[in-house]
């Protein structure tokens, strides 16, 4: 966040001000002191947001001034697209396709004599929490280049790539788009702008749509960052006591002894990003193999996610859980073994994120315990056998009698 403010601090000619206390009262006393009459912001629709542009309105009505709330972080703002009676979708693909026919507009910029106002004085950058463990770089024209590279080397062969944990092949605009720094108009005029499509661009699509179908989940179903999108799953069995802190924290750690899932989540302490396929895979040994609550694996992406956004991060957990938007996802149960020879086919993305099994060659290093050096640099042994968790998880799935 702070990157990014000082990238946007420079492209306004430091004429950015940055006030800080409750939002509340430091933007009505800055718009009194003004003499503004409109207060103007993006419209928020996670729940965090809307709460918070609620309270600043009130404080601002009370002091005569308006607070304008315009358009949205989407293409099409959360709650625009909806069944033909009026409710909200619950299934991607129809939502898709109406998202298609609602249309969105062109970006916008400033007109050329716009000038920025130095009437308030600023307190400064906000002070970081701690140092970042890795190198960050953020920015409006960063993001412009990432797009303009991602489209020119990567997007033609999105789909075949994307799923590919030891390649490349995604757009990395994720922190961008979490940090307003790109609207996504922007990104699909530009790959709407060529003029032979691929099926990489359709799928690229499809996947910024996919961001907007949680928005509008979550805009409908405000409290599902925290609960259960389908209510019956909070009746399944999960495991809690000491063996379960200790398996969390070996998901944590990147010290299960499945090795795709411990070079996602080392990705994550190293990087603060996780390639998306493995956020699946690690999602589903979380939920699936651990028998742990959805939630625990959520609060750690928040706290960790460099590009965290509320909706495709509760909503992506809740797919993969088994309780969300999906027609009869819980019996998806991701082979992290499978998963790993077919995502990481040769084993590159694993040494990268695991030190401990960088000695063991090719696509062998998804299964070092068969291996008579696999273990000898300490990669720890597997938490758990898959196999018999798959079978304990459906079997609890069977305990809550869902409907077939």
């Amino acid at each position: 966040l702070i990157e990014s403010l000082k990238a946007l601090d420079n492209s306004m000619g430091a004429n950015l001000k940055i006030l800080q206390g409750d939002p509340a009262k430091v933007i009505t006393a800055a718009a009194a002191k003004l003499g503004s009459k409109f207060v103007h912001a993006t419209r928020a629709f996670d729940p965090a947001g809307v709460a918070q542009q609620n309270q600043v309105g009130l404080a601002l009505k009370a002091a005569g001034i308006h607070l304008q709330l315009d358009d949205s972080y989407y293409a099409v703002s959360p709650g625009t697209v909806s069944k033909p009676d009026g409710n909200p979708y619950r299934v991607y693909t129809p939502f898709f396709k109406n998202w298609i026919l609602a249309g969105w507009p062109g970006p916008v910029a400033l007109s050329e004599n716009f000038r920025w106002g130095n009437s308030l004085k600023s307190m400064g950058m906000p002070k970081p929490s701690g140092p970042s463990p890795f190198a960050i770089t953020a920015g409006e024209d960063f993001a412009s280049r990432t797009l303009s590279r991602f489209i020119s080397k990567s997007i033609d062969t999105y789909d075949e790539n994307r799923n590919r944990a030891d390649l490349s092949g995604t757009s990395h605009l994720s922190h961008a788009l979490a940090h307003g720094e790109i609207h996504p108009r922007t990104i699909l005029r530009a790959i709407q702008g060529e003029k032979n499509n691929s099926p990489g661009r359709d799928v690229f699509q499809k996947e910024i749509a996919w961001r907007e179908f949680y928005a509008d989940v979550l805009w409908h179903n405000p409290t599902t960052t925290t609960e259960y999108y389908e209510p019956r799953y909070r009746n399944m069995r999960y495991d809690k006591g000491k063996i379960a802190k200790n398996r969390l924290e070996n998901w944590r750690q990147g010290k299960t002894g499945f090795p795709i899932v411990d070079a996602g989540m080392r990705q994550l302490l190293e990087t603060g990003w996780m390639h998306n396929r493995v956020r699946m895979i690690v999602a589903s040994f979380l939920v699936k193999d651990l028998h742990l609550e959805w939630q625990q694996g959520a609060d750690w992406f928040e706290k960790l996610l460099s590009d965290f956004d509320p909706a495709s991060n509760a909503h992506g957990w809740q797919w993969t859980a088994g309780c969300g938007t999906d027609a009869s996802p819980y019996f998806r149960v991701f082979n992290p073994i499978l998963q790993g020879y077919k995502f990481d086919p040769n084993g590159d993305y694993v040494r990268k994120f695991i030190p401990e099994l960088r000695h063991v060659e090719g696509p062998a290093v998804h299964e070092p315990w068969l291996l008579i050096d696999g273990h000898q640099h300490g990669y720890p042994t597997r938490v758990v056998d898959h196999a018999v968790e798959r079978d304990e998880s459906l079997a609890r799935l069977a305990e809550i009698k869902l409907p077939k």
